[in-house]
């Protein structure tokens, strides 16, 4: 059926996806009241085409102003619909969403997504693909959440030359540390505790071991730094490693445990550092009062100077919000012409190895407590260059824990030090190892 001059009049967006976001989106275009709001602050009616569901299930859909009939399980036809202008793409994940996503925009039709493991694996040929056919690719819901962190860099800052880029881009992670350090509890338990409020899956590998993180820090350093960067890029560690004792061990010298995702340029600047993993902050540190489920971005520019963007970093509504913001801005351009600029990609920068960074470290051992370990322990550390700038030792019955905080370190001495110390036998557990961030001012420099 032709569509009437009236229903074209509107842009009509195809959901692929109907999980937390999309069903939030869903009701926030559908709901009169919200759809009215919209069409008045942004100029644009929006309706919704159809929904591409993976299960048809009414008794999900039970609202009086939910057409059933919108419905579909045929996300292929539904992208190929003459009446559909712009795609959005919540189904995550890489397949089918990158083929999807790839007939959209050779269709002509833009896409605004929210799948951070897509863009981190290929970001650049879709933005190659939606600027050669004259359509938006847009995905602010990717990186933040609510957070407003995407169209600042690729616009706002595009003239900056930005230095470094350092937040806290997991809710999951945060609200487990975060709970760690407030309420005194355990991995374990804060862990149950983020499952229970939806905060993390049955499964939590992709938040807890840092796949989430890294996929976000990829994102963002493509986009600070006008390079290509894929998630298989980033240096990557979890925060299973850290226990309660390393909180509390950390909070007595003055620092707070935060899961960092941490973007720089390194040395001259033609080359960069991207990855993520734990790291003790200075309290002070103003990352370091981001607690819950909440995130932070913090850039730093040559010129512009320092500036910190915070916000919901999980939650379905959080998330469609940054959603309904891209769509808005792609009806615009559909109703009124224009076209988001694409991501500068000017060079291809070296990536830095891990272990060629320095930092102070945080190390916590567990050791037999008898005379000459801890000479044993230090020896190892001197042979591997690795300084000590502050150490205390705790009994603990028959054993004794060890805490060091060393001077700046190479990584890779680092590494070379704890494998050397797990091979001693007065040795029973090396715990965390640590870097420490923010020692030199407000952002990490390169002590992150």
């Amino acid at each position: 059926m032709t569509p009437t001059d009236h229903e074209r009049s509107a842009v009509r967006v195809a959901v692929l996806g109907c999980g937390n976001v999309g069903s939030a989106l869903v009701e926030m275009v559908l709901d009169p009241a919200s759809a009215r709001e919209i069409e008045l602050s942004a100029g644009v009616r929006l309706e919704i085409a159809g929904i591409a569901v993976r299960r048809a299930d009414a008794r999900r859909w039970a609202r009086p102003w939910f057409p059933a009939d919108l419905v579909t399980q045929d996300a292929k036809g539904l992208v190929e619909r003459d009446d559909v202008d712009v795609v959005v793409e919540l189904i995550g994940g890489l397949d089918p969403a990158r083929q999807l996503v790839e007939a959209a925009l050779r269709a002509g039709k833009s896409v605004v997504t929210g799948n951070k493991a897509l863009l981190a694996s290929a970001g650049g040929e879709l933005a190659d693909l939606a600027s050669a056919n004259g359509v938006d690719l847009l995905y602010e819901a990717a990186v933040g959440s609510a957070i407003p962190v995407v169209r600042p860099l690729r616009e706002s800052l595009a003239g900056e030359r930005i230095l470094r880029v350092i937040g806290i881009v997991n809710g999951t992670t945060n609200f487990i540390l975060s709970k760690m350090a407030g309420e005194g509890a355990t991995y374990e338990q804060s862990l149950l505790e983020a499952q229970r409020l939806g905060l993390a899956e049955a499964d939590p590998s992709a938040d807890v071991e840092g796949h989430d993180a890294a996929a976000k820090a990829a994102i963002l350093a493509s986009l600070a730094f006008g390079t290509d960067v894929v998630a298989a890029d980033v240096h990557r560690e979890g925060i299973t490693s850290v226990a309660q004792a390393d909180v509390r061990y950390a909070a007595q010298l003055g620092y707070v445990i935060k899961p960092l995702a941490v973007a720089e340029r390194v040395g001259s600047g033609s080359t960069i550092s991207v990855r993520v993993h734990p790291a003790l902050l200075p309290a002070s540190h103003p990352l370091a009062s981001v607690n819950g489920a909440y995130n932070a971005v913090f850039i730093e520019g040559e010129h512009a100077g320092e500036m910190m963007l915070y916000g919901q970093g999980a939650g379905g509504r959080a998330a469609a919000s940054a959603v309904l913001g891209d769509l808005v801005v792609a009806a615009r351009h559909l109703r009124h012409g224009g076209l988001t600029p694409p991501a500068s990609r000017r060079v291809a920068l070296e990536l830095v190895p891990v272990d060629d960074l320095e930092s102070p470290f945080y190390l916590s051992m567990d050791v037999i407590d008898q005379p000459g370990v801890l000479a044993a322990v230090a020896g190892v550390m001197g042979e591997h260059g690795v300084s000590i700038r502050w150490m205390e030792q705790k009994g603990l019955g028959h054993e004794a824990r060890l805490i060091f905080l060393t001077h700046r370190a190479r990584g890779g001495a680092v590494a070379g030090t704890v494998a050397r110390l797990r091979e001693l036998a007065v040795v029973d557990r090396v715990g965390a190892v640590l870097r420490v961030a923010g020692t030199d001012g407000v952002g990490p420099s390169q002590d992150a």
